[in-house]
């Protein structure tokens, strides 16, 4: 049985955690914790004195350093879900790292990091192809661009050193050479599509994940949880999860 902390547990996300914690029999709700004291949950990780197995954050970044600081000072393994932390935040995610295990990822869905395996494997191929990515959300989104978009970004720097990331476009010049375009889409109640495009002047790869379904958020969050409790002191990803996974069918 793993003892979960939940914080931000009345958020869209968190409330489709806690249900997936009720339900699954090797999980148990320790605590949530919910800035706005819903459902009788403690509004902020200072009351919370149960003890846990783990933290899993689906807040926002500003309880950053809240949320860091509490896992930290009690040797508590970290599943950060949140995304939009800027330079600090992130500052201090590797800072408890160095003493606590951390997992944290732009995106908690096994399939955006098999997009990602893909979409290096497609810039490889073609060196000399444009690189367009494309992100559409809900109109309630905070972060633009989302933190998913980053990672495929990220995933194509892999490949492209030299590459430079632009958001938006604008103004009276053409598209740079080693440019990686990230355009972000924000209406209605999409849960999340991410579109890479991969282009050369005789053809093109589009390589595309739809969200269907938020609660694969929470799914994987669970997964992260049950894989980070049993790491050492350090900062993982998704990729990590991922090739545990790959290792065991291996096997």
């Amino acid at each position: 049985m793993i003892d979960v902390i939940v914080n931000g547990a009345a958020g869209r996300m968190g409330s489709l955690l806690v249900g997936k914690i009720e339900a699954n029999p090797g999980f148990r709700l320790a605590e949530g914790v919910d800035i706005t004291g819903a459902n009788g949950y403690k509004r902020s990780l200072s009351e919370v004195s149960r003890p846990a197995d783990v933290l899993i954050d689906f807040s926002t970044r500003t309880a950053a350093c809240d949320v860091v600081s509490y896992a930290a000072s009690k040797k508590m393994p970290l599943v950060i879900c949140t995304t939009g932390y800027q330079r600090e935040e992130l500052k201090l995610v590797k800072a408890a790292s160095e003493v606590i295990p951390v997992f944290m990822s732009g995106n908690m869905s096994l399939g955006i990091a098999v997009l990602m395996s893909l979409v290096k494997q497609a810039v490889s191929a073609f060196p000399e192809a444009d690189v367009e990515i494309l992100e559409i959300h809900h109109n309630r989104k905070l972060d633009a661009p989302s933190g998913t978009a980053l990672m495929l970004a990220e995933a194509v720097k892999e490949v492209r050193p030299q590459a430079r990331i632009a958001c938006g476009r604008q103004g009276n010049h053409v598209r740079e050479r080693d440019e990686i375009g990230i355009q972000a889409l924000r209406y209605g109640n999409i849960p999340g599509e991410h579109q890479v495009i991969i282009a050369t002047d005789t053809q093109t790869i589009t390589l595309k994940h739809e969200t269907h379904d938020r609660s694969m958020l929470a799914e994987g969050a669970l997964a992260a949880a049950e894989f980070i409790i049993r790491q050492k002191a350090g900062l993982y990803s998704m990729a990590e999860l991922v090739g545990q996974a790959e290792r065991k069918l291996s096997v």
